[in-house]
């Protein structure tokens, strides 16, 4: 091992910047955010460090490096552009044995920065030993989407229960079991995050008392369009901390592969040569499975509340008292418009978006006179098979037969296919396609000769 990590307490403590420029800039934040008391010493300084020290955050030695600004200094900083001011300060703080780091140059220095994830009370630090910090940087960004936002209130929360816990678990056996239980437990976190005492208060009364092995409870995710860097932060911690994921046909296998590998797996999508899964079945899936204690996440493509039934399958867990939450995701209008050129708004042509299922039924359920207006963009979900009824509909109740549409098939994933045309090509475009297929209907859709960037299909 060629550092130590260590952590150090550096609040009311005394130390040294040497440096004003914008590397140095980066390193007060730092220093500042540990609360130290904190000198600045450079012949010049950027715009920001006279914002500090107007606030009285800061105190800027204007001039050359002397070293008697070490007296009484903890740690130091050198981060100069010179290399000679850097060595001076380095070996100045060798000799009175404080510690110093010195930018860019690991070998000079007594200690090194690592790249940091802040989830305070929890902090996390990566280092390459000064070897490869681009390296250690990415796998700090990896880190960071696996830790969620609000985990430092957890952790800080879990300070406070610490002693209750102690008395109401006889083992560490215990004490372990609740904790994992505690961690897990995603709306907890989001009562935490949202200022919400009364059901933080609800929540851990509830864990405290129900038994160790039961923490069964569900958690509707929605995985995106299809492109697995669609996918939320938040969705890609929930996949990775699930003990069974229930998914369909619409979640990709990139996003797949991002679900953690002993996961349990349960495929209840639509797949050529067998039947989709009954939504019933679907929801007594959850149901079971949560019942035996499960960490259950429902992975469905696109936005779960937008045309996705994630409220039917709520509701028969609301029914049973089993606890839920719910990650939204990208909804297809928006992933495959985007990664079309096509705009569902602008201030020219629409002022307004439609999301409409295109599963038809007999008798004309659909307000055909409004969906007809102008100055909209309509977008039809699941609408493929029906797109000779949806242009016959359209132009029947005033629409225009030259409309531009567009049918975007496979949106977001490297496969995707767009064609474009008019309302009255639309069902002839279908035939050309297969499902998943959005339309999109709507002079907006005559902008993507300008602003398609993803593909030239």
């Amino acid at each position: 091992m060629d550092h130590l990590p260590i952590f150090c307490q550096l609040r009311d403590r005394a130390c040294l910047l040497v440096g004003g420029g914008d590397v140095a800039e980066r390193k007060a934040r730092l220093l500042l955010e540990a609360g130290a008391r904190l000198t600045v010493n450079a012949l010049a300084f950027v715009p920001q460090f006279a914002v500090w020290e107007e606030a009285g955050m800061v105190t800027l030695a204007r001039g050359a490096f002397s070293e008697s600004l070490l007296d009484e200094c903890w740690l130091v900083i050198a981060a100069t552009d010179d290399e000679d001011v850097n060595q001076h300060v380095s070996e100045a703080a060798e000799a009175r044995r404080i510690f110093c780091n010195v930018v860019d140059a690991p070998k000079q220095a007594s200690f090194i920065m690592p790249s940091i994830i802040d989830r305070s009370p929890l902090m996390v630090a990566v280092s390459s030993g000064g070897t490869s910090p681009v390296l250690a940087r990415l796998l700090r960004e990896k880190l960071e989407s696996l830790l969620p936002l609000h985990l430092g209130q957890v952790a800080h929360y879990a300070g406070q229960l610490r002693s209750r816990v102690k008395k109401q678990f006889a083992t560490v056996g215990e004490r372990r079991r609740f904790w994992e239980k505690l961690f897990v437990n995603d709306r907890l976190a989001q009562s935490l995050a949202n200022n919400d005492p009364k059901a933080v208060t609800q929540t851990t009364e509830q864990l405290l008392a129900e038994p160790l092995d039961h923490r069964g409870e569900v958690v509707l995710v929605g995985a995106g369009p299809g492109d697995a860097g669609l996918l939320t932060l938040k969705g890609l911690q929930q996949i990775q901390q699930a003990d069974v994921v229930v998914y369909d046909r619409l979640v990709s296998d990139d996003i797949m592969n991002l679900v953690r590998r002993d996961a349990d797996r349960v495929f209840v999508g639509k797949r050529a040569g067998f039947h989709c899964v009954p939504q019933d079945e679907i929801n007594q899936i959850l149901l079971r499975e949560a019942q035996k204690g499960k960490r259950v996440v429902r992975l469905k493509g696109g936005d779960p509340f937008i045309f996705g039934r994630g409220g039917e399958e709520l509701e028969t867990l609301c029914h049973a008292g089993i606890p839920f939450s719910v990650v939204p995701g990208i909804t297809a209008a928006s992933g495959c418009s985007a990664y079309s050129g096509i705009p569902l708004t602008h201030r020219d042509y629409a002022q307004s978006v439609r999301l409409v299922t295109g599963h038809l039924k007999t008798g004309g359920e659909l307000d055909w006179v409004n969906l007809a207006a102008e100055k909209q963009t309509l977008v039809f979900y699941m609408g493929l098979n029906q797109a000779a009824a949806i242009q016959e509909k359209l132009i029947e109740h005033g629409m225009s037969a030259e409309m531009p549409v567009a049918i975007v098939e496979n949106g977001t994933a490297i496969e995707q296919r767009v064609v474009d045309g008019t309302l009255a090509q639309l069902g002839l475009m279908a035939l050309q396609m297969q499902s998943p297929a959005l339309i999109i209907v709507g002079q907006v859709v005559a902008l993507r000769q300008k602003l398609n960037w993803f593909s030239n299909h």
